[in-house]
């Protein structure tokens, strides 16, 4: 039997919002597998969440920059907020994201990268901003998208500047020229995607694990009607096509007018979306919460 630790309750309850010990049995019955406990509760009806929810457990910003056809943004975390209203750091997260145009991705080869009019490298210019603020930072992760031809629009949630806040969005769509119509449809996606945290771009692109943990959960909450297999296998199908709707971009309900889906907009514009990227700032990273975290513990019997 796996240990059930005090983290393993907490994270359990924070994705799925079942009670303490509903969670803490669901960990027991799964054998410590945090995804197999999802489905548990899920099967039982203790929890109605279909996917995991990142958690805001870290500081710092998400910056974005975009040239021609191809936009970056980079994700940099701090210890506290205080830091984010700081302008020489919210100057390093912007020169990051710009950096990251040219360096790519890989964050390993973003910090090998020259940092501009310093004569070192970002990794140096970072070291050099922990010890002038006096907290430990870090570069997380980075995403950079192009198209041929069209626009890879930027959005920034709540931006505390431009350009720089907690969610930051691209969109790369393709078209024939990439003039302001389509710049202004890529914002309107990024807002979307900000708002209803699609998984996956297309329905090709849904991974195949999580379809079938779906269709399982699905599959005995049917059979619990007692229906026929036929109509079970129907209930299903349908089923698996809400999930769609909820999960892929381009099956999703478009959020500024409540009734078109995102596919026909993005056809109507004359254009393909080909991908899209959502950064939430410190999104599966733990954070630590002293009291709820005494308060699981003492359920979860490890305390001490």
């Amino acid at each position: 039997m796996a240990e059930i630790t005090a983290a393993m309750v907490r994270d359990l309850r924070e994705k799925t919002g079942a009670g303490m010990m509903d969670v803490k049995k669901a960990l027991v019955e799964s054998n410590g597998d945090s995804e197999a406990a999802i489905d548990w509760l899920r099967k039982k009806g203790l929890s109605s969440a279909a996917k995991k929810s990142g958690r805001v457990a870290a500081e710092g910003l998400i910056g974005v920059a975009a040239a021609g056809t191809k936009a970056a943004m980079v994700e940099v975390n701090a210890e506290t907020d205080f830091v984010a209203r700081n302008e020489q750091f919210q100057g390093f997260v912007e020169t990051v994201a710009k950096i990251a145009l040219d360096a790519g991705e890989d964050v390993e080869a973003l910090k090998g990268a020259a940092y501009p009019g310093a004569g070192h490298t970002v990794a140096e210019e970072l070291t050099r901003l922990i010890a002038t603020i006096g907290e430990n930072m870090t570069i997380r992760r980075a995403r950079v998208l192009s198209v041929p031809s069209g626009a890879v629009a930027t959005y920034v949630h709540s931006a505390v500047k431009p350009g720089l806040g907690k969610i930051g969005v691209l969109a790369a769509l393709e078209a024939a020229d990439g003039g302001d119509a389509i710049v202004t449809l890529g914002r309107q996606i990024g807002m979307h995607v900000a708002a209803a945290r699609p998984e996956a771009l297309d329905v090709t692109a849904v991974d195949n694990a999580a379809l079938e943990r779906e269709r399982a959960v699905l599959t005995e909450q049917a059979q619990a009607s007692g229906k026929p297999p036929a109509v079970i296998e129907k209930m299903v199908e349908g089923r698996i096509r809400k999930y769609y709707e909820e999960v892929v971009l381009l099956e999703q309900v478009w959020v500024h007018d409540g009734e078109s889906r995102v596919k026909a907009v993005v056809q109507k514009a004359g254009a393909t979306l080909i991908g899209f990227a959502r950064f939430q700032l410190g999104e599966g990273i733990e954070k630590e919460t002293s009291d709820f975290a005494a308060e699981v513990a003492a359920a979860a019997g490890t305390a001490g």
